[in-house]
């Protein structure tokens, strides 16, 4: 292609949902509604967590880390698309776009190892009783977390940082509410083959691995729920991780919804839909899972 066709970018124009001012005034409405239900019962379980001392567990140290995650998650994408639709605009600056790039990928990767490393402790909970003190220490919990948080930041890091060797098209128009990596990358006018690469391995790193995690540890719990004679017995073990199942399927099942609905079709607003679940849905629902 001609460089006559290729820019550095400066801007990116995030097309979002509607361009009729009545709908965007609904969609406006919702999506302030939604993120401030969101950050407020996330901030209640914090609360909530920190100030009970029954509730410092290894199980509510994660929820507590999973809600603040959840928080920043939807606060990377809600408020810009809320200023866009108040303002009417759709400009989204190039240094703009990668910054939500990098924290958008960072806190979903979070969520990810988070609900993997519950998914262990559950294991440990319900398969290993008798050792759950010695083997969920405070000092191993924190080393968990921490984990979580600096293989997030280093993979976002190297996901964003490969951005900045393209070079993009004059079409600079996102189909989408915020900068979304794949989308992006379809702008590229420059070979995004190790842009690919690294994506197809952050995933496998930060997502497949954890979630095949998770998948071997409810074996494991199943297996061990179903050797217990007594149904109440049964039911007891299974309540101590009913919760964190509900938003292990919500979480999974909105993400798999995504990937489905841009592999299926190419309807760019069948995508937007499904983030939607994925992105701002999903957050908000947690809190009233571990609450109810």
């Amino acid at each position: 292609m001609e460089s006559g066709n290729q820019t550095r970018a400066s801007e990116f124009l995030l097309l979002g949902f509607s361009a009729k001012s009545d709908i965007q005034f609904v969609l406006f409405g919702l999506f302030l509604s939604i993120y401030l239900v969101t950050v407020t019962g996330n901030l209640l379980i914090i609360l909530a967590i920190c100030s009970d001392s029954l509730l410092h567990t290894p199980m509510y140290f994660f929820l507590s880390n999973l809600s603040l995650a959840d928080i920043c998650f939807t606060s990377t994408t809600v408020p810009k698309m809320l200023w866009n639709i108040q303002t009417q605009s759709t400009i989204i600056t190039y240094k703009g776009c990668l910054s939500q790039i990098f924290f958008f990928i960072v806190f979903g990767c979070l969520d990810n190892l988070l609900l993997t490393a519950m998914a262990y402790d559950r294991f440990v909970a319900i398969c290993h009783p008798l050792h759950y003190s010695i083997i969920m220490n405070g000092q191993f919990c924190g080393l968990l977390a921490l984990g979580s948080w600096c293989l997030s930041i280093m993979g976002s890091l190297l996901e964003t940082l490969t951005l900045l060797r393209l070079s993009f098209c004059t079409n600079m128009e996102i189909p989408h509410f915020f900068c979304d990596l794949p989308e992006v990358l379809k702008l590229a006018c420059s070979d995004t083959f190790v842009n690919t690469m690294v994506v197809y391995s952050a995933t496998g790193l930060l997502a497949v691995i954890p979630f095949n995690g998770i998948l071997l540890s409810y074996f494991h719990i199943v297996s061990s729920i179903l050797n217990i004679s007594s149904a109440t017995g049964k039911y007891k073990a299974f309540s101590t991780c009913g919760s964190h199942l509900s938003v292990v399927s919500l979480f999974y099942g909105t993400g798999l919804g995504v990937y489905l609905s841009s592999a299926v079709t190419s309807s760019s607003r069948t995508s937007l839909v499904a983030s939607v679940m994925y992105t701002i849905v999903t957050p908000m629902l947690n809190p009233f899972i571990y609450s109810l």
